[in-house]
């Protein structure tokens, strides 16, 4: 029998379930990716930076050092602080939220339209790579699940966007793990397995930012293929000029850094997506060092898609590269 497919709005975002058949006595798939999405609903309500009467919004507003917080908010702190530490302070949830607001990403911008890439690429700045931030508070941040608080100084503000569409995807696929397969897909960070999995592997297929064509198509059984992007949300300034939400923590500015996007493996969905961040924002140099323990691609400024490491499926296609609409010169 076929998965059953769904796809929804959520997060911000558009939101694939594909759901396998499952034991006896449990669920059919319909059923199973009903609750799946509303768990995900669930996990929106508390966690978005959007919604007002969050549960993340009250503790960003919160004065005290220490907050209570749910076992939801708690892991998604934890995954954050995670992240921070597996990079190093590069992908770092708490210090972005001053900066992407003060570049224009105050409020949420699904649904709305991106202007072109090649024109954005055509006017920014020199490339360079991003850099932490010295002056930030992530090592200060502490989760106790047992008196069930979140502790870090008055003032800090944490965004879960990133990291908490990969904690999404890893809490659901422990909750479908028992079905023949399965496999989610949040926004780019997607996570497959299931009991058949190895035998009926999935096939993602990877589109190049600037044409749209498929670039790879990459075979998975089980684990975890994340995707991350100057594309994803880009908008014009008043100025004139560009930006995005990949921000540089060491300027609070959009990180323009030679890479357009990047697609990275690894065994769970946190933790591709806090590579291909880090990957993005290091520059394709750095990059390629990121990305060769699991295997990703990614997709330098002038098109050319690069793969680094085992990257499981057929070989890679063909692309055809548009010509930008100005020339440019990365640094």
């Amino acid at each position: 029998m076929a998965d059953h497919d769904v796809t929804f709005d959520c997060m911000g975002c558009k939101v694939r379930l594909l759901v396998g058949d499952g034991a006896d006595g449990e669920p059919s798939a319909p059923e199973a990716a009903l609750r799946a999405q509303a768990w995900l609903h669930e996990f929106d309500l508390a966690l978005s930076r959007f919604k007002p009467d969050s549960e993340l919004v009250a503790l960003n507003g919160d004065p005290r050092s220490e907050v209570p917080a749910s076992g939801l908010l708690r892991a998604a702190v934890a995954a954050g602080s995670w992240a921070a530490q597996r990079s190093g302070g590069l992908v770092d949830s708490t210090s972005v939220i001053d900066a992407l607001e003060a570049v224009g990403y105050a409020r949420s911008r699904a649904g709305l339209d991106a202007p072109s890439l090649s024109d954005a690429l055509a006017l920014a700045p020199p490339r360079h790579s991003a850099s932490p931030n010295p002056e930030s508070h992530w090592r200060e941040v502490t989760v106790d699940d047992e008196a069930g608080v979140v502790r870090r100084p008055p003032g800090v503000r944490f965004d879960t966007g990133g990291t908490g569409k990969g904690l999404a995807a890893d809490a659901l696929a422990v909750r479908l793990s028992r079905r023949s397969r399965f496999a989610i897909d949040c926004a780019g960070d997607l996570r497959v397995g299931g009991k058949d999995c190895a035998s009926q592997p999935y096939d993602i297929q990877a589109i190049h930012p600037l044409t749209g064509d498929l670039m790879r198509t990459i075979r998975v059984s089980s684990g975890a293929v994340a995707t991350s992007g100057i594309d994803s949300r880009l908008w014009s300034t008043p100025d004139g000029g560009f930006a995005h939400h990949v921000i540089d923590p060491s300027t609070g500015e959009p990180a323009w850094t030679g890479l357009i996007s990047v697609t990275a493996l690894a065994p769970t969905a946190l933790e591709a997506e806090t590579i291909t961040k880090m990957a993005l924002l290091s520059g394709p140099e750095a990059a390629r060092e990121i990305l060769a323990e699991h295997g990703g691609l990614m997709v330098l400024d002038d098109g050319e898609v690069e793969t680094v490491g085992r990257v499981p499926g057929p070989p890679q296609m063909r692309v055809r590269i548009p010509a930008l609409s100005a020339s440019y010169s990365p640094a």
